[in-house]
């Protein structure tokens, strides 16, 4: 694991899995519910309009009867005798299961769901934007793990045995000599992903660290030690970023988003499901213009300047939000995945009682995205948080551990008063800031302790002004007021950035005294612990 830091116009940090900072100076009988399942299929489905009938398509949608898969996304063969394991919430935490393990469906297979074409909006009524990029010029920083190959593995696959020692732990913050007159904008990286993205104040996106599905989009799958410049981006100007597993998305100014890397799984929403993807190609979208882009590890989430969310990619645990996990019996012995290969928005959004009853949320403007390895947060124009995916370890804060299928309402954030300005995930946690400051955590970060099924408060930063998150599976730095914050158990790989000789691990949060005097930006992490 490793963190990044933006500090402006100083460099900014990387952790192992790594950080990043950037810094500054200082079917039913019934014929409704058919119509219903038809429109929410063709998109044109209303909540407002057949809001009676929404809690039937929730709570009697029939699912298909599946065995059990395994915990990251990957395929998983049936169990000898048919009997279905009750699911391990510790499968969650293997990286490498997915990659050892094939999808069954054939490379370059089309979308062919019935109906689902490429989301269009006539260029007459599609907005004109100009995204801004963040106001900050700051240096980059690192500390924490750098060798990509191992990041988040057992041992070094035999293709970059080559590499195996290549790489070391950093326990202090450190910068790239090849960078020190780059002016940084922000970076970018993922709870579930071993390469990093920076984008400079001029818009320009560079790339580095694992490579093996072409991931950082320089046209070849060569993992980089050093940030990079994606020259087939060179004329675009980059304003966002988010990584997956293996995957890459970038936001430019006027709206549009490339993607690339792996696309076993349809997540690059480029129309398809292919191993890889070299170079940054657009996703097949044509609606109005995206203003946010997230990952998860096999899965992508984009929201358009309307504040309508969509998704693609792996629809395990219902974390695409279509009310369904997408799992079927291909053929004997085998399950695979119904993904979504191009942008699909999802209409319901829905708020669920002690006694089960579920009720519809109409009105949800999104205005965030956040997606951890497997569930995803978002935050409304209302201040409401809604998550949704795979439910262990309570890291969508419903007080149960129960995958949720559609969007669902963290009722603590519905009061007046108490809504939520930011949010943030780790790769089996979640984060939300409210309106006053507080700081308030839900899921584990280490699965050897007590996981926190609902949003309690930080207790340890109460009276501090978080500025900036950053959480992979066990670790969590946080820039506030004029401090940078960190704390995580052991194992620890430098990533908490207390410097050599120090202490490697902390299950309380401490300041870093190593940063004294640089004012932190930005916090981001690069994990696969």
């Amino acid at each position: 694991m490793y963190f990044y830091f933006v500090v402006p116009a100083r460099p900014a940090c990387h952790v192992s899995a790594h950080i990043h900072i950037l810094t500054k100076k200082t079917d039913d009988k019934g014929g409704g519910l058919i119509a219903i399942k038809q429109a929410i299929k063709q998109k044109t489905y209303r909540p407002d309009i057949h809001s009676k009938r929404i809690t039937d398509i929730l709570t009697n949608m029939p699912r298909k009867k599946v065995t059990e898969v395994s915990g990251n996304g990957g395929i998983k063969r049936k169990r000898a005798g048919g009997k279905k394991k009750e699911r391990e919430f510790s499968s969650d935490d293997e990286f490498d299961d997915y990659e050892e393990q094939e999808n069954t469906k054939k490379p370059g297979k089309p979308a062919t769901k019935s109906g689902l074409q490429p989301v269009t909006v006539a260029d007459d009524i599609k907005e004109k934007i100009k995204l801004d990029l963040p106001k900050v010029k700051g240096q980059l920083l690192i500390f924490g793990a750098t060798n990509w190959d191992l990041i988040g593995r057992k041992e070094v696959p035999k293709a970059q045995a080559a590499f195996r020692n290549l790489g070391q732990n950093l326990w202090g913050p450190h910068r790239y000599g090849s960078m020190s007159d780059v002016q940084v904008s922000s970076v970018v990286s993922g709870p579930c992903a071993a390469h990093s993205l920076l984008i400079t104040t001029e818009g320009k996106l560079w790339s580095w660290g694992r490579n093996e599905k072409g991931q950082l989009g320089h046209g070849d799958t060569k993992r980089l030690e050093a940030p990079k410049l994606i020259e087939a981006l060179a004329d675009e100007v980059v304003v966002a970023a988010a990584c997956g597993r293996n995957h890459t998305l970038a936001l430019t100014e006027g709206g549009t988003a490339y993607s690339f890397g792996e696309n076993k799984l349809g997540q690059l929403g480029q129309g398809n499901q292919t191993d890889a993807v070299l170079s940054p190609a657009l996703i097949q979208y044509n609606g109005q213009p995206l203003v946010k882009v997230a990952c998860g590890a096999e899965f992508s989430m984009v929201v358009d300047c309307k504040g309508n969310l969509y998704s693609f990619g792996c629809p395990e645990y219902g974390q695409l939000g279509h009310n369904s996990d997408g799992k079927f019996i291909a053929r004997a012995q085998r399950i695979e995945f119904d993904c979504e290969t191009i942008a699909r928005r999802v209409a319901i959004f829905i708020e669920k009682s002690k006694d089960g009853q579920v009720t519809p949320v109409p009105n949800v403007v999104v205005r965030d995205v956040a997606c951890g390895g497997n569930h995803t947060l978002i935050l409304d124009s209302q201040k409401r948080v809604f998550s949704w995916g795979f439910g262990g370890y309570g890291r969508l804060g419903h007080t149960e551990q129960k995958d949720e299928m559609v969007p669902r309402l963290v009722k603590l954030f519905d009061f007046p008063g108490r809504g939520a300005s930011q949010i943030y995930t780790g790769y089996q946690c979640s984060f939300a800031i409210n309106e006053m400051g507080g700081l308030f955590f839900w899921g584990v970060t280490n699965t050897s302790r007590e996981s926190t099924m609902y949003p309690k408060a930080v207790q340890d930063l109460c009276g501090w002004k978080v500025r900036s998150l950053a959480c992979g599976k066990s670790s969590i730095v946080i820039a506030a007021d004029d401090s940078t914050i960190s704390w995580g158990p052991s194992p620890t790989f430098g990533e908490l950035g207390y410097g050599d000789n120090k202490a490697k691990s902390s299950t309380t949060a401490q300041e870093m005294k190593t940063l004294d005097g640089v004012y932190t930006e930005q916090v981001w992490r690069s994990n696969r612990e």
